[in-house]
């Protein structure tokens, strides 16, 4: 069937070209097949049917899911680079646009996987007082990430228009165009409507809600950018934008329980063995949300 074996043919033709190219022995060609099989068998084991919905937490999820059977650091590295170099083919055929694994990396140690911040940490990183336009936006920004566990793509795409229920919730379009709504906690909504009264005074004509200084649509890469800098700023680290999602997971996890709200907030099919969406009542998520987010609550 197609969505059983869409990885694993791609895989075949891989290890072909990579095996002529390379000039690999038949040790080392086994080695890469038998590392892949494992990506496939897991990709698969997740109904997924197609390359677009394999994403940055997908990727996360596999690391893990090594890890937790045993494998060791060294041979998580093997794994992921095997994955790397098959994506990298994918994108120079035309299969992918990006690869989700460029920002995948494999742990030094057994620990922390995936690398999440920890509340501490998310204090320390908003603990300054904006004195300019684009700081006033990269606190709306970094605020709406760890408060609703959005992907930065799904941020740079937010529209002041996918707000509901004066800003209370937020539309948002995620991976394979599935449409959640996610709640915002208080110092999301703060930070965003800071930012509004500062937007204002620069553009009216766009419906983007982050802007770069030109006035237009921020870009991810932007995003990546600033966070690196503010977090080495408040002595952090340096910070790609999917911590903040690891750390919304994990946090609400650890104070809540609630997996399956968790699944609904993030979109993520991966998480679900059922339905690519759960059906909650949407009082009983803004119930879990409030009583169990770090900064919901205060």
């Amino acid at each position: 069937m197609k969505d059983e074996t869409f990885i694993h043919k791609n895989i075949e033709e891989y290890i072909a070209y990579v095996s002529d190219v390379k000039n690999l022995s038949k040790n080392t060609s086994l080695s890469y097949n038998r590392d892949l099989k494992k990506l496939a068998d897991f990709i698969t084991s997740l109904n997924i049917s197609s390359y677009e919905l394999i994403d940055e937490d997908i990727c996360s999820a596999w690391i893990g899911d090594l890890y937790n059977k045993g494998n060791n650091p060294r041979s998580i590295q093997r794994h992921l680079s095997s994955a790397k170099g098959l994506f990298r083919y994918l994108k120079k055929n035309g299969l992918i646009s990006l690869s989700p694994f460029d920002l995948i990396t494999a742990p030094k140690t057994s620990s922390n996987l995936p690398d999440v911040l920890s509340p501490e940490d998310v204090e320390q990183l908003l603990n300054f007082k904006p004195t300019s336009l684009i700081e006033i936006r990269d606190m709306a920004i970094i605020e709406l990430m760890y408060s609703s566990g959005l992907r930065v793509s799904e941020t740079v795409g937010v529209n002041i228009s996918d707000f509901e229920e004066d800003m209370s919730f937020l539309r948002v379009i995620g991976k394979g165009t599935k449409t959640r709504l996610v709640p915002l906690g208080r110092f999301a909504i703060n930070a965003i409507k800071n930012w509004l009264l500062e937007r204002e005074k620069i553009v009216r004509k766009t419906d983007a809600l982050f802007l770069n200084s030109q006035g237009t649509r921020l870009s991810v890469r932007s995003v990546q950018m600033r966070l690196k800098a503010l977090a080495l700023k408040q002595g952090l680290p340096p910070i790609h934008p999917h911590m903040l999602r690891h750390s919304f997971a994990t946090h609400m996890l650890e104070s809540s329980g609630d997996l399956r709200t968790i699944q609904e907030l993030l979109g993520h099919s991966s998480l679900s063995t059922t339905q690519i969406y759960t059906k909650l009542d949407y009082q009983h998520l803004v119930k879990i949300y409030d009583a169990a987010h770090p900064r919901a609550k205060k």
